[in-house]
């Protein structure tokens, strides 16, 4: 109960109402540790919770939480999108040989050399993905 109670002050903070769905799956996305997963990811970590909910819902309540600054999108290639519970300034690793997604430390990756963005524009966030995979030992 106080879990749901934290999530549905997060959420009335952030503009967004509290309904069930949203309740549920932000008690799964903010009482722990920060994550990065995919809405299959969370749609499975629902089921496992006895939790059910679309896809659809999942998907439309992962963009909502991210319109609304709760969440950060992460886009790792083509079509695969990540969801980070860290919306802080950082940047990330991308495991391709397990699908994994992990952040790279504040600090350890400098970013120079940004061009002026055109009259009217501010750059708003760098994402830089960098794509990790096992090396082959010969």
């Amino acid at each position: 109960m106080e879990n749901k109670q934290k999530i549905r002050d997060i959420l009335n903070a952030a503009g967004l109402r509290p309904t069930r769905q949203r309740l549920d799956l932000g008690v799964l996305l903010f009482t722990g540790e920060d994550r990065h997963l995919t809405a299959e990811m969370l749609r499975d970590d629902a089921f496992a919770n006895n939790i059910r909910i679309s896809l659809a819902t999942i998907y439309n309540t992962l963009h909502q939480f991210t319109e609304a600054g709760l969440l950060r999108e992460v886009a790792v290639s083509g079509a695969k999108t990540y969801f980070d519970t860290n919306t802080g300034d950082h940047h990330h690793f991308h495991l391709e040989d397990g699908n994994t997604v992990l952040d790279i430390a504040h600090g350890e990756l400098k970013v120079e050399g940004i061009p002026t963005p055109p009259e009217g524009m501010e750059v708003s966030q760098i994402d830089i993905v960098v794509h990790l995979r096992s090396s082959k030992s010969d």
